[in-house]
């Protein structure tokens, strides 16, 4: 799945979650996802928070398939700026 199809997949949970930060999902060279309050974007930007991880993490997490926390334990998502944010990320997520 590409970096826009998962975009497009979370459009409608971002719209409806009531989320007021931005966040950056990184996955390197395959492109970034920036949401910013309601909006979804594949175009980069400076964000309260980064979270690296690879396209297939990111399509997992979003599928609810990928425990964040465990994800993180184990090193597969790194996150940089603010922590709080990426915990507010779970109503975002699968």
């Amino acid at each position: 799945m590409s970096v826009q199809e998962i975009a497009d997949r979370i459009k409608s949970r971002v719209a409806s979650a009531g989320f007021e930060h931005s966040v950056k999902f990184d996955t390197g060279s395959d492109g970034v996802i920036v949401i910013d309050g309601a909006s979804v974007s594949t175009t980069d930007a400076p964000t309260d928070c980064t979270v690296k991880l690879s396209l297939d993490d990111l399509d997992s997490l979003i599928a609810g398939d990928l425990n964040p926390t465990m994800a993180f334990m184990s090193g597969k998502i790194k996150i940089e700026g603010d922590m709080t944010v990426a915990m507010a990320l779970s109503p975002l997520l699968g």
